[in-house]
């Protein structure tokens, strides 16, 4: 297995499997994935159900192409608070999650404290969005914008 799982709970080897075959492609019927991981059907789909029920397999999607769609332009959004208080912190938690252009944000140790994965259809669809959204969230300062030109490696292709 290429990653290691930090698992704490009763997972083996063969559920560790199943999460990896289905990480590839998360379309495999039931009987395909227990022969790859080297069980019968029903032990397969058991351990299955029961990795969703504990939260390991969180859902499961389809994977579009952004650029078929025209949405292919990605910027990186600085973000920096004018308060980092515990409280001031989940407002602009809760408020960047209801913006459906923002894909990824983290919390970063540095000298600006969110960093955005913003998907738009062009620069002046990023512009009205950093306006109008992101720039409106509770407690923003600041924000600093870096522009993508090319995906090299992106996991969710």
């Amino acid at each position: 297995m290429d990653r290691k799982l930090s698992l704490e709970s009763q997972i083996d080897q063969f559920d560790l499997r199943i999460i990896e075959a289905l990480m590839e492609d998360g379309r495999l019927p039931v009987t395909e994935l227990a022969v790859r991981v080297g069980l019968s059907k029903t032990p397969c789909q058991v351990r299955l159900k029961r990795l969703v029920a504990d939260g390991y397999i969180l859902g499961f999607r389809a994977i579009v192409d952004p650029a078929k769609l025209g949405m292919d332009h990605i910027a990186f959004t600085e973000v920096k608070l004018a308060d980092t208080r515990e409280k001031a912190l989940d407002e602009f938690n809760r408020g960047v999650r209801k913006i459906k252009e923002v894909e990824e944000c983290h919390m970063i140790a540095s000298s600006f404290d969110y960093l955005l994965k913003v998907r738009t259809a062009d620069i002046r669809r990023y512009r009205i969005v950093l306006g109008e959204k992101i720039s409106s969230l509770p407690h923003v300062a600041s924000t600093s914008t870096f522009v993508a030109m090319e995906a090299i490696r992106d996991k969710a292709f």
